[in-house]
């Protein structure tokens, strides 16, 4: 704090030093050689001057001694160095600050579910063969089966020569014993039952081969360009299937008419 000059009547009041714990002032009276100070000290600043002063009329009231020397005047102390005064503390407590909001953990979201893999692009069932199931196993006396067969022949009423013709259109070969394949002799037993006796062999519905039926309908859909979804939906449609694989050797043979169908209307 700085120094702070008051003039009173009982002479000049300096303030040399404040601080919490004390006051420290300086009075000085007089004028030339009878020029008087005096320092006080005390918790406030009244108490202080109080005790300044009273050293003051101690100094002024004694008499000064008869021919002595006069006294080398001695240097003033230099004046203690101002201290700043703490700041004030306040009564009251500062304020709490606000409490900062908690963040709140938000659950780590779940991973998006895998996008489906897009649909390719070509027709399962023209690009893509189906999986073909496997056949029944061929059993190893065939008897019954070919006895059929000659009983249907002679319902039909055919020779030998008209029976080589009809296994000529269906099989490529004109002789029975040529059938080696179970799945063969089945297809010809079902063909000959279809047919009405007086029936030509030349003219007669040949027997429907499966894996025939899956090559043309795997033509047809590639020149349809039909999607697999397009295939899809006319199995469900027409027969309540999702694959071609479920539809019987007919229902085969009616899947291929009907995309025989479409291809004239596109056409």
């Amino acid at each position: 704090m700085g120094r702070d000059a008051t003039p009173t009547a009982a002479g000049l009041v300096e303030l040399l030093h404040a601080d919490a714990q004390r006051v420290i002032v300086r009075i000085t009276a007089g004028q030339g050689a009878a020029l008087q100070s005096a320092l006080g000290e005390g918790s406030t600043a009244e108490m202080a001057e109080d005790r300044a002063r009273q050293r003051l009329a101690q100094a002024v009231a004694q008499p000064p001694a008869r021919n002595a020397a006069p006294a080398r005047a001695k240097a003033p102390a230099p004046a203690p160095a101002p201290v700043a005064a703490p700041a004030p503390v306040p009564d009251t407590a500062p304020p709490s600050p606000p409490p900062q909001p908690q963040l709140e953990l938000q659950p780590t979201p779940e991973p998006p579910p895998p996008a489906p893999a897009p649909a390719p692009a070509l027709t399962e069932l023209a690009v893509m063969p189906e999986p073909v199931h496997e056949p029944p196993a061929e059993p190893e006396d065939w008897s019954e089966e070919l006895t059929a067969v000659e009983m249907e022949l002679q319902r039909l009423g055919w020779q030998r020569e008209q029976e080589g013709e009809f296994l000529q259109r269906a099989f490529g070969h004109p002789s029975r014993t040529r059938l080696v394949n179970y799945a063969d002799v089945v297809a010809y037993l079902k063909a000959l039952r279809c047919l009405e006796p007086g029936s030509a062999p030349g003219s007669a519905p040949v027997p429907l081969r499966r894996p025939d039926l899956l090559r043309c309908s795997d033509e047809l859909l590639g020149q349809l360009q039909w999607g697999a979804a397009q295939g899809r939906q006319l199995l469900e449609e027409q027969f309540g299937k999702a694959s071609r694989q479920q539809l019987s050797d007919e229902q085969l043979l009616q899947f291929n008419q009907l995309l025989e169908e479409q291809l004239i209307k596109a056409s």
